[in-house]
């Protein structure tokens, strides 16, 4: 069975490229609709918007990507970095943890929530 989980700081950059793409689509498009200013004009705001707001994104991703904690994968050895309690190597989708409690239970990004943070402390 193949897990369908992917590393957090991949995801969110794959967010920030998919907003890149959708606001030069939306720009593109609204090239077709030159007849109708008000459209065209929409259309390219909103573009430049999506556009900025990925900037917004990949400058974030950036920042957390400089604290996070590098580890070596156990399984490719390539270093990757990890987001949370729990993460996938960006290599090779390694389920990773450096929290004990978690060793050996079945990978859940679930435990990366708070509320499952509280309920963990409180079972100690």
């Amino acid at each position: 069975m193949a897990l369908k989980y992917k590393s957090k700081i991949n995801k969110i950059r794959t967010f920030a490229l998919i907003l890149v793409f959708a606001g030069m689509i939306l720009m593109y498009i609204g090239l077709f609709f030159k007849q109708h200013e008000w459209l065209m004009v929409t259309l390219m705001i909103l573009g430049t918007i999506s556009i900025i707001l990925s900037t917004v994104v990949y400058f974030w991703i950036g920042l957390l990507s400089t604290r996070t904690v590098s580890i070596i994968c156990p399984s490719c050895e390539k270093p990757t970095k990890m987001l949370g309690r729990v993460d996938m190597c960006m290599h090779c989708d390694q389920p990773l943890t450096l929290d004990k409690n978690l060793e050996g239970k079945e990978f859940n990004e679930d435990y990366n929530s708070k509320k499952n943070n509280v309920e963990e402390t409180h079972k100690m």
